[in-house]
């Protein structure tokens, strides 16, 4: 793995001259490297991302910084997280073919990674501001979770494949500390790196410190994130993860990746689709003009849980072949019956988990360090404040009265009756 004294951040002449003397990118840029054009894009916490384009075609790079890129120096991370994410995009790619930018070039000691060039695709969270619709986004990414967190589990595993393969990924402890941290613990506690909309949401930032019915239940949720090794999780599958056209979907950055349980990455993607449902009133000009927007991101967040279950048992009917739910002891007609009640029982477990975790994630985006531009993107701060309201007032729910929540239909109905719900904000 890459070791803090070989390693140098790469600005644009360093990256010029390091690209040109690859001979195989070199001649997919095409043309002379001083004609590149190489712009640094990187709009998340983490790292550098570069697009460099040549007179033939480009590609992007991505570097990991040895801090947060959010916080600076002050808050060092380890540059190993380029190799994880790394290992990480190898095994999506072989699990769920098209469905990852490809790997072009790896250097481990500089922590860089040269992908493939996605265009016209764009960041999903910023399509899903401007109100747009995307077709493909449920049968591409329930294909996606379903395949990766299948076989990576010890459905598809033998008991030792899966021991290794969970040793492959635990070194990276320090980005799941991160998660640890920023999703499970701060957004109930005084926390230094917090923030909201204040004023209007520090009633509620209290509520949630003293809240002491959440704090057992995010409590645990954070033990499953610790303690579950089910299956490899992308672990930081939001929509700004993901980067779509009408026609396309790739899932990006999986550089959280980790054995982790199944329900973190299937809750990731729920949250944030609500988050988008509940920011929509929030980015109106004229009341009522997104609501087909808003019915479509109910749909969806419905078609997502169900195309998933649909195509994980699928495969766990099909292709089960690990050391788990072992075939001799459900031989015949009634063991047959007994093992598919088992996998509903299952899936029923697993969704109970999703829901938690999306509750979970919905709370940190609000009140934690990182936010989404759904959000932030909301002028007017009180209507901010409002749509992030009604989104915690469902998160709460899904965690502390989990039992009411039995079908994905409870969600998306329970969303869809605060949708005009006023809260009593604060200042």
């Amino acid at each position: 793995m890459a070791q803090a004294g070989d390693y140098r951040i790469l600005h644009e002449a360093d990256l010029r001259d390091y690209l040109a003397g690859i001979p195989d990118l070199k001649a997919l840029l095409g043309g002379e490297p001083a004609a590149w054009s190489i712009t640094e894009v990187g709009d998340g916490n983490l790292n550098l991302v570069f697009i460099v384009k040549g007179a033939r075609g480009g590609v992007a790079v991505k570097q990991a910084l040895p801090y947060v890129r959010l916080v600076g120096e002050s808050w060092p991370l380890p540059l190993s997280r380029a190799h994880y994410e790394y290992l990480a995009l190898s095994k999506q790619a072989q699990l769920a073919p098209g469905l990852v930018p490809a790997l072009l070039h790896h250097n481990e000691t500089l922590a860089l990674t040269v992908m493939e060039l996605l265009e016209p695709h764009i960041i999903m969270r910023r399509g899903l501001v401007a109100a747009a619709h995307y077709p493909r986004f449920v049968d591409d990414i329930t294909t996606f979770m379903a395949r990766t967190l299948f076989f990576t589990s010890d459905l598809a595993l033998t008991a030792a494949e899966k021991k290794e393969a969970i040793a492959a990924f635990a070194g990276n402890h320090a980005l799941c500390k991160i998660t640890e941290d920023l999703i499970f613990t701060d957004p109930y506690r005084i926390a230094e790196q917090n923030r909201w909309t204040a004023p209007y949401l520090d009633g509620l930032a209290a509520a949630l410190r003293d809240d002491m019915e959440l704090h057992v239940a995010i409590s645990r949720l954070k033990l499953k994130f610790m303690a579950s090794p089910e299956a490899l999780l992308h672990g930081d599958l939001h929509t700004g993860s993901i980067m779509v056209t009408v026609s396309e979907t790739r899932v990006i950055d999986p550089e959280f990746a980790f054995y982790g349980p199944m329900g973190f990455d299937v809750g990731a993607v729920l949250a944030n689709l609500l988050m988008a449902y509940f920011a929509s009133a929030g980015h109106e000009s004229v009341p009522g003009e997104r609501r087909a927007f808003e019915a479509w991101v109910l749909e969806t967040v419905e078609q997502v849980w169900g195309g998933f279950t649909g195509k994980f048992l699928d495969l766990w009917r099909s292709q089960a072949s690990g050391d788990a739910y072992p075939a001799s002891l459900f031989a015949g007609e009634r063991g047959a019956m007994r093992l598919e009640a088992e996998r509903q029982a299952y899936m029923q477990r697993l969704f109970t988990d999703t829901v938690g975790f999306a509750a979970a994630k919905t709370i940190r985006r609000i009140f934690g360090l990182a936010h989404n531009i759904d959000f932030e993107l909301i002028e007017d701060p009180k209507r901010r404040a409002v749509s992030e309201a009604r989104a915690v007032r469902l998160a709460r729910g899904l965690m502390v009265e989990a039992a009411a929540f039995r079908t994905i239909a409870d969600v998306t109905g329970a969303a869809r009756k605060l949708r005009d719900w006023m809260p009593e904000l604060s200042g």
